[in-house]
């Protein structure tokens, strides 16, 4: 393995240890606590997609004319990433992005998809976030991450993006959502079989595959700039900040509801 990728690993791990042990997953206790947690984390489903498709747009050509952008190794990892995130299979074996596969799960358990629907039918016609979450009243937590997404998106730097998608998404889920389906199955195990389906897809294509060609790919392009691997560093970080901050929203908002009732 890559010493820089070990190293960076090593830094970030007991952040990572606090996001995989967040008190957020034990409280998820009732199917009103999920509705509640995926109407925050629809918005992280969202913006991975605008990451994924910007480390597609800055590693490949998918403007024509077509010319060679890049090499062929970096086309290679991003476009099977791609591939699965934006195409994959539902439970029913029909393809839908990961995105569309979280709405539909969202529906069978009855959460509420206004806010995440207003957001995007918002951003679409005024193309300003700030109108698009005040539109939707979009929670604070979930502005905050999306910023910071986007802050990423906007960077012009690759291997910044890159790493930030590799540590803070595709290398951080499939333990994430361990924590989280173990205990969804201990409290209703039959009732929102989408979303666990979603879960374990996760775990499997991320874990196996997708986490795999991610780390390749932030090596590729870090390569042994030693700047790019700090800079990459420090984005990172602060990633892991955001979705910790993001779990403590819906923390916060799921003990709201405990004092309401």
């Amino acid at each position: 393995m890559n010493t820089q990728i070990e190293h960076l690993r090593k830094v970030i791990e007991p952040l990572r240890q606090e996001i995989l042990n967040h008190p957020v997953y034990p409280l998820i206790q009732s199917p009103e606590d999920l509705k509640l947690f995926m109407q925050y984390h629809v918005f992280a489903v969202w913006d991975f997609m605008s990451l994924l498709k910007t480390l597609q747009n800055n590693l490949t050509c998918t403007s024509v004319p077509w010319f060679v952008v890049g090499n062929a190794q970096t086309r290679y990892l991003i476009n099977e990433i791609v591939a699965g995130e934006e195409s994959d299979l539902d439970s029913n074996g029909h393809r839908m992005s990961h995105f569309e596969l979280y709405l539909n799960a969202m529906k069978q358990s009855g959460a509420d998809t206004t806010t995440i629907k207003t957001f995007i039918d918002a951003l679409k016609q005024s193309e300003s976030f700030e109108r698009a979450f005040e539109a939707s009243n979009t929670p604070q937590a979930a502005q905050e991450f999306v910023n910071y997404t986007f802050e990423v998106v906007n960077s012009q730097k690759p291997h910044v993006q890159s790493a930030v998608f590799t540590f803070g998404r595709e290398d951080l889920i499939p333990g994430m959502f361990m924590s989280l389906i173990a205990d969804i199955d201990r409290n209703f195990p039959d009732s929102i079989s989408e979303f666990k389906y979603y879960l374990e897809r996760h775990i499997e294509v991320d874990g196996d595959h997708h986490s795999h060609l991610a780390l390749e790919m932030t090596a590729q392009l870090c390569g042994v700039n030693q700047v790019y691997w700090q800079e990459a560093e420090a984005a990172v970080i602060k990633g892991l900040h955001m979705r910790k901050a993001l779990w403590d929203g819906v923390y916060e908002a799921l003990m709201a509801l405990r004092v309401e009732a």
